[in-house]
Protein backbone atom coordinates (compact mmCIF):
# COMPACT_ATOMS: atom_id res chain seq x y z
CA UNK A 1 0.00 0.00 0.00
CA UNK A 2 1.35 3.40 -0.97
CA UNK A 3 1.72 5.83 1.97
CA UNK A 4 -0.62 8.82 2.01
CA UNK A 5 0.21 12.32 3.19
CA UNK A 6 -1.65 13.54 6.30
CA UNK A 7 -1.48 16.93 8.07
CA UNK A 8 -0.42 16.58 11.71
CA UNK A 9 0.54 20.13 12.80
CA UNK A 10 0.75 23.78 11.83
CA UNK A 11 3.79 25.93 12.59
CA UNK A 12 2.43 28.84 14.64
CA UNK A 13 5.39 30.84 15.93
CA UNK A 14 9.12 31.01 16.48
CA UNK A 15 10.72 30.45 19.86
CA UNK A 16 14.17 31.77 20.66
CA UNK A 17 17.07 32.57 18.37
CA UNK A 18 18.18 29.08 17.31
CA UNK A 19 15.38 28.28 14.83
CA UNK A 20 12.98 26.62 17.26
CA UNK A 21 9.27 26.76 16.42
CA UNK A 22 5.96 26.06 18.13
CA UNK A 23 3.48 23.63 16.61
CA UNK A 24 -0.31 23.38 16.86
CA UNK A 25 -1.33 19.70 16.63
CA UNK A 26 -3.97 18.84 14.03
CA UNK A 27 -4.25 15.17 14.96
CA UNK A 28 -4.52 13.16 18.13
CA UNK A 29 -1.67 11.06 16.70
CA UNK A 30 0.61 14.11 16.57
CA UNK A 31 3.07 12.93 19.25
CA UNK A 32 3.39 9.49 17.70
CA UNK A 33 4.16 10.81 14.23
CA UNK A 34 6.18 13.97 14.90
CA UNK A 35 8.90 11.98 16.63
CA UNK A 36 8.91 8.83 14.50
CA UNK A 37 7.26 9.67 11.19
CA UNK A 38 8.46 10.58 7.73
CA UNK A 39 7.78 14.32 7.91
CA UNK A 40 7.14 16.79 5.12
CA UNK A 41 6.69 20.57 5.27
CA UNK A 42 4.67 22.81 3.00
CA UNK A 43 1.65 25.02 2.37
CA UNK A 44 -0.33 22.15 0.80
CA UNK A 45 0.10 18.38 0.37
CA UNK A 46 1.09 18.92 -3.26
CA UNK A 47 3.98 21.29 -2.47
CA UNK A 48 5.98 19.70 0.31
CA UNK A 49 9.63 18.96 1.00
CA UNK A 50 11.09 16.43 3.39
CA UNK A 51 12.07 17.73 6.79
CA UNK A 52 13.68 16.05 9.78
CA UNK A 53 13.11 16.75 13.45
CA UNK A 54 16.37 17.54 15.22
CA UNK A 55 15.23 18.00 18.83
CA UNK A 56 12.21 18.67 21.05
CA UNK A 57 12.76 20.99 24.01
CA UNK A 58 10.39 21.45 26.94
CA UNK A 59 7.27 19.55 27.97
CA UNK A 60 3.52 19.76 27.38
CA UNK A 61 2.19 22.84 25.61
CA UNK A 62 5.50 24.67 26.11
CA UNK A 63 7.41 22.37 23.76
CA UNK A 64 9.67 23.83 21.09
CA UNK A 65 10.60 21.92 17.96
CA UNK A 66 13.88 22.25 16.07
CA UNK A 67 14.11 21.00 12.50
CA UNK A 68 17.34 20.20 10.66
CA UNK A 69 18.42 23.14 8.48
CA UNK A 70 16.38 25.76 10.35
CA UNK A 71 19.16 27.33 12.40
CA UNK A 72 18.07 30.87 13.31
CA UNK A 73 14.94 32.89 14.00
CA UNK A 74 14.85 34.40 10.49
CA UNK A 75 14.73 30.95 8.88
CA UNK A 76 12.09 29.90 11.43
CA UNK A 77 9.93 32.94 10.59
CA UNK A 78 9.89 31.87 6.93
CA UNK A 79 8.11 28.60 7.77
CA UNK A 80 5.41 30.06 10.07
CA UNK A 81 2.00 29.09 8.70
CA UNK A 82 3.30 25.98 6.95
CA UNK A 83 1.84 22.59 7.73
CA UNK A 84 3.82 19.59 8.92
CA UNK A 85 2.63 16.45 7.12
CA UNK A 86 3.44 12.80 7.71
CA UNK A 87 3.65 9.99 5.17
CA UNK A 88 1.72 7.04 6.54
CA UNK A 89 -0.34 4.12 5.30
CA UNK A 90 -2.30 4.10 8.58
CA UNK A 91 -5.93 4.92 7.68
CA UNK A 92 -6.95 5.79 11.25
CA UNK A 93 -5.16 9.14 10.98
CA UNK A 94 -7.34 10.06 7.96
CA UNK A 95 -10.55 9.32 9.88
CA UNK A 96 -9.92 12.11 12.40
CA UNK A 97 -8.49 14.75 10.11
CA UNK A 98 -9.92 18.28 10.32
CA UNK A 99 -9.83 18.15 6.48
CA UNK A 100 -13.09 16.16 6.69
CA UNK A 101 -15.05 19.17 7.95
CA UNK A 102 -17.76 20.01 5.42
CA UNK A 103 -18.14 16.43 4.16
CA UNK A 104 -21.72 15.18 3.76
CA UNK A 105 -22.70 12.24 5.95
CA UNK A 106 -25.08 9.61 4.55
CA UNK A 107 -26.22 6.14 5.62
CA UNK A 108 -25.62 2.84 3.78
CA UNK A 109 -29.11 3.29 2.32
CA UNK A 110 -28.05 6.72 0.96
CA UNK A 111 -30.25 8.62 3.44
CA UNK A 112 -28.89 12.10 4.11
CA UNK A 113 -27.76 12.60 7.73
CA UNK A 114 -26.05 16.01 7.71
CA UNK A 115 -22.78 17.90 7.35
CA UNK A 116 -19.66 17.16 9.40
CA UNK A 117 -18.99 20.33 11.42
CA UNK A 118 -16.19 19.17 13.73
CA UNK A 119 -14.04 16.24 14.80
CA UNK A 120 -13.50 15.90 18.54
CA UNK A 121 -10.88 13.80 20.23
CA UNK A 122 -12.29 12.09 23.32
CA UNK A 123 -10.49 9.74 25.72
CA UNK A 124 -12.63 6.68 24.99
CA UNK A 125 -13.31 7.20 21.28
CA UNK A 126 -13.18 10.07 18.83
CA UNK A 127 -16.43 11.47 17.43
CA UNK A 128 -17.81 13.39 14.47
CA UNK A 129 -20.05 16.35 15.22
CA UNK A 130 -22.80 16.34 12.58
CA UNK A 131 -25.20 19.20 11.86
CA UNK A 132 -28.42 17.18 11.65
CA UNK A 133 -31.57 19.20 10.94
CA UNK A 134 -31.59 21.85 13.72
CA UNK A 135 -29.29 20.04 16.15
CA UNK A 136 -25.83 18.57 16.54
CA UNK A 137 -25.34 14.86 16.96
CA UNK A 138 -22.21 12.91 17.86
CA UNK A 139 -21.23 9.89 15.79
CA UNK A 140 -18.49 7.69 17.29
CA UNK A 141 -15.57 7.03 14.96
CA UNK A 142 -15.55 3.26 15.25
CA UNK A 143 -15.44 0.59 12.51
CA UNK A 144 -18.98 -0.57 13.36
CA UNK A 145 -20.37 2.88 12.43
CA UNK A 146 -17.98 4.44 9.89
CA UNK A 147 -18.10 2.37 6.69
CA UNK A 148 -16.23 4.57 4.28
CA UNK A 149 -14.72 8.01 3.83
CA UNK A 150 -14.91 9.01 0.17
CA UNK A 151 -12.43 11.88 -0.24
CA UNK A 152 -13.16 12.32 -3.94
CA UNK A 153 -16.90 12.95 -3.43
CA UNK A 154 -16.52 14.45 0.08
CA UNK A 155 -18.79 11.81 1.65
CA UNK A 156 -18.78 9.85 4.88
CA UNK A 157 -20.92 6.69 4.77
CA UNK A 158 -22.16 5.34 8.09
CA UNK A 159 -24.17 2.40 9.41
CA UNK A 160 -26.96 3.52 11.70
CA UNK A 161 -27.77 1.83 14.99
CA UNK A 162 -30.74 2.24 17.31
CA UNK A 163 -30.56 5.66 18.96
CA UNK A 164 -27.61 6.91 16.92
CA UNK A 165 -29.50 9.66 15.11
CA UNK A 166 -32.12 10.39 17.82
Amino acid sequence: MKPKIHPIATITNTSGYEGDVRLKPLSRYFDEYVENGRLKLGKSPESTKSIHLEIIKGIGKKRRFKFVGIDNSDEAKEIIGNTVYVLSDDDRIALISKDLIGFEVITNDEDYVGILSDVIWLPASDAYVIQHQNKEILIPIIPEVINEVDFKNRLIIITTMDGLLD
